[in-house]
């Protein structure tokens, strides 16, 4: 372990760095589970589904946490749930909520994440993460789920869409929904930090040809499709679009996925322009922000906090014809 990652290995018994836990004998990177899951619902034993009574923490550098602010804004839940946002960098003390001197997120008080981690269960000792659905009421972390949080916004809290609002996961789709979002999962979504946070070349090399395997297939499925499953956004199209915005400006480069840009492929890179076009999609997507967690922070090796200034965003703004 290096020195820069021992500063960061705990916080309290909270951990700050992914290399405490979850790099496994034989270099490959193991992802946490998620210690808060229970499902919101109206059964018993269930979160109850209740206007202002949630706090969803999230960073714009985060895809899992990027995902669940895409899915809120689509489905019009913004005056529902309220929303606390962490600064991009993560520091030695976990997600900071204010780079001001003394500031705090005006609705829990907490500076850091693994504070309200700590407050609600104080023998928690995995990573603190976003996001995290905090109930305001108990003041404690009730879901950090981020593989089904879409899927709740998306179904039972269903009754506080706003008019008009897509069907995200359809009942017809679920299952082969839910099927992709798996592969989708393991293969892209993560698989771009199983090849950058692998310790030894036979599971990086591993990663990245799986990861850019499937890349080829998607690419293949989108040059008869405008988006994952026809011509209407899915839960799907979310989970893989918050991949493609951050390959170009940090995996390639950060995580060593270098065999090709998105930008290289040509109905990927149409496609994920279609979606930046949405409001919701092009609201949430800060890349001075994706830069600098992946440039800056804990994960990154910059002494010299070099910022890169490309690539050039207006890209994302030239016509995509995937209409």
């Amino acid at each position: 372990m290096s020195e820069k990652e021992n500063r960061v290995v705990k916080n309290g018994k909270i951990a700050t760095s992914e290399s405490v836990s979850e790099i496994s004998d034989t270099g490959a990177f193991v992802r946490q589970k998620n210690r808060f899951v229970t499902p919101f619902g109206n059964g018993e034993g269930e979160l109850p589904v209740e206007p202002g009574r949630y706090r969803l923490l999230w960073t714009p550098i985060c895809p899992w946490a990027h995902r669940q602010m895409i899915a809120i804004q689509l489905l019009g839940l913004e005056d529902v749930i309220s929303v606390g946002t962490a600064c991009p960098v993560r520091t030695e003390h976990g997600w900071e909520f204010s780079l001001d001197e003394g500031g705090r997120d005006p609705v829990l008080g907490i500076r850091y994440l693994p504070e309200i981690y700590r407050e609600t269960d104080p023998d928690y000792t995995g990573r603190a993460t976003v996001p995290a659905v905090v109930d305001v009421k108990e003041r404690k972390v009730v879901n950090n789920d981020y593989f089904k949080l879409t899927n709740y916004w998306e179904t039972v809290w269903s009754p506080y869409h706003k008019e008009g609002a897509p069907d995200l996961y359809p009942e017809e789709l679920r299952e082969e929904i839910d099927q992709l979002n798996d592969v989708i999962f393991h293969e892209v979504n993560n698989g771009v930090y199983k090849a950058g946070f692998a310790r030894s070349q036979k599971e990086y090399e591993k990663a990245y040809d799986v990861l850019f395997q499937r890349l080829d297939i998607l690419e293949e499925r989108l040059s008869h499709s405008r988006y994952l499953f026809g011509d209407k956004i899915t839960d799907s199209d979310i989970r893989l679009y918050v991949t493609l915005a951050r390959f170009d400006a940090a995996y390639y480069s950060e995580f060593r996925t270098n065999k090709k840009r998105i930008i290289d492929y040509p109905n990927l890179w149409g496609y994920a322009r279609d979606l930046y076009s949405i409001p919701a999609f092009h609201d949430t997507t800060d890349f001075k922000a994706i830069k600098m967690g992946y440039q800056l922070g804990d994960i990154s090796s910059n002494p010299f906090q070099l910022l890169a200034k490309g690539p050039d965003e207006s890209v994302w703004n030239t016509p995509h014809n995937r209409a």
